[in-house]
């Protein structure tokens, strides 16, 4: 990024590694604040506890019938004894129940599945599978052109117990089922630790509604790798251009800023905004606005509506009104809108997307990005903002119908049961046979 024009410059200054927890992240963190201070305004942090990991140890190899050194990456779940364990090798491809037919005790058994998710390790626990792997890239993919970095679960992943994860390539993943790997040397050393991140806050006061309050928000953490360019300097620095608008032209209702830190590992800042404002959120906050990924020079424009019919209605006729093209989404906004809505309140999600740009690797940069549509996406949003924030009524009200409900239920991962409570049920529903 060469351009000093503002937002643009603002995301210019948030280019850089900045991950959860790291000096790094709180050095973005101070650039927003004097953003903040340059602009007139007054910003404040907000400390909250996250989850940290530092990996002593990280080492995979084939031990028979032949040898093989793996290049490999940890998931931030388990560890192995010191010295590392000799373990069997399966192949479980979708590591779905089916793909374990007669089996109930892996505990001497690393198994590879070709994605991870959830519901796949919650089944490799309950099988008490002793490790497994999972498969990176594609089988022409090396360390020239991708990155293997630490991979970090949601928390709700620690309810099914910790054992040991791997990445691997998939030129290796296809040599070890090729040449048939039987037994598997693993060495997996991880530490715990707290640490600290920081939500960036700002508001501004309503005139005559300021009781009413909209959130704004955007994470500026990033990943390991890549600068973070798109994701998510330029939704941070799309709401420091609202908030200057704002600064600049008083709105009825109160705007609540939030700058979310950690939300790469797991929407970490939105879900202690809202765990530590229960006030705000109970009675004051009524709609959401959210900003992750935006300025690609090559579109297409994105809008998630978390929330019902009538959100995306509004949502549809504002951009008709304005002469917008925007893919419209009715979904949970995988971001930090999504503990809002969580609590009910509706949401807007304002993105723009790219088949040619990418997220989560090393090309992550500035390229793909334009100052010019920066500004234009921002001053969009500000206008519909604008619209909401000096209404007779907020458009819509707060709360989720059912099918939302149960999105949102899916995504916070609480239709799962822990391997404890499944536990529980079983013993109960035997003593009642009894």
């Amino acid at each position: 990024m060469t351009s000093n024009n503002f937002p643009y410059s603002v995301a210019e200054r948030l280019s850089f590694l900045r991950i959860a927890g790291t000096d790094e992240e709180m050095r973005a963190a101070n650039i927003l604040l004097e953003e903040i201070e340059k602009l007139g305004g007054k910003g404040e942090l907000m400390e909250f506890d996250i989850p940290a990991f530092d990996v002593k140890k990280c080492a995979v190899s084939v031990k028979a019938p032949f040898e093989m050194e793996l290049e490999c990456a940890p998931y931030y779940l388990g560890s192995t004894p010191e010295g590392g364990i000799d373990l069997k090798f399966m192949y479980a491809e979708r590591g779905l129940p089916e793909d374990f037919d007669g089996i109930d005790d892996l505990s001497d058994t690393i198994v590879m599945v070709n994605e991870f998710s959830y519901d796949v390790y919650k089944l490799l626990c309950e099988k008490k599978a002793a490790a497994f792997i999972t498969i990176f890239g594609k089988h022409w993919d090396s360390d020239k052109n991708l990155d293997l970095v630490p991979r970090m679960t949601r928390m709700k992943y620690f309810d099914n117990g910790r054992i040991p994860g791997f990445q691997i390539w998939a030129k290796d993943a296809t040599e070890l089922v090729r040449k048939g790997a039987e037994t598997i040397h693993i060495d997996l050393q991880i530490e715990d630790r707290k640490a600290k991140s920081h939500n960036v806050l700002a508001t501004i006061p309503g005139t005559d509604k300021a009781k009413e309050s909209i959130v704004i928000t955007a994470h500026y953490d990033s990943v390991a790798i890549g600068t973070g360019a798109w994701d998510n300097a330029t939704g941070s620095a799309a709401i420091m251009y609202i908030y200057r608008h704002f600064l600049q032209n008083a709105p009825r209702r109160t705007l609540r800023f939030v700058w979310c830190g950690a939300e790469e590992i797991g929407l970490l800042g939105s879900i202690a905004y809202v765990d530590q404002n229960p006030e705000l959120i109970e009675k004051e906050i009524k709609f959401c606005f959210n900003f992750d990924m935006c300025g690609t020079v090559l579109g297409p424009n994105l809008i998630f509506v978390t929330g019902g019919d009538d959100l995306k209605h509004y949502a549809e006729q504002y951009c008709r009104e304005v002469g917008k093209s925007v893919d419209i989404k009715q979904i949970v906004h995988s971001s930090d809108s999504a503990p809002f809505s969580d609590k009910g309140i509706p949401a807007l999600g304002l993105s723009r997307g790219s088949k040619t740009a990418e997220i989560h690797t090393r090309n992550d940069i500035a390229f793909p990005l334009s100052a010019k549509q920066l500004e234009k996406d921002a001053d969009f949003a500000a206008k519909m903002i604008e619209r909401a924030a000096n209404s007779a009524r907020l458009p819509v009200d707060v709360g989720m119908n059912d099918t939302m409900k149960e999105a949102l239920k899916k995504y916070f991962l609480r239709d799962k049961t822990t391997i404890k409570e499944d536990l529980e049920a079983k013993a109960k529903a035997e003593a009642e046979k009894e």
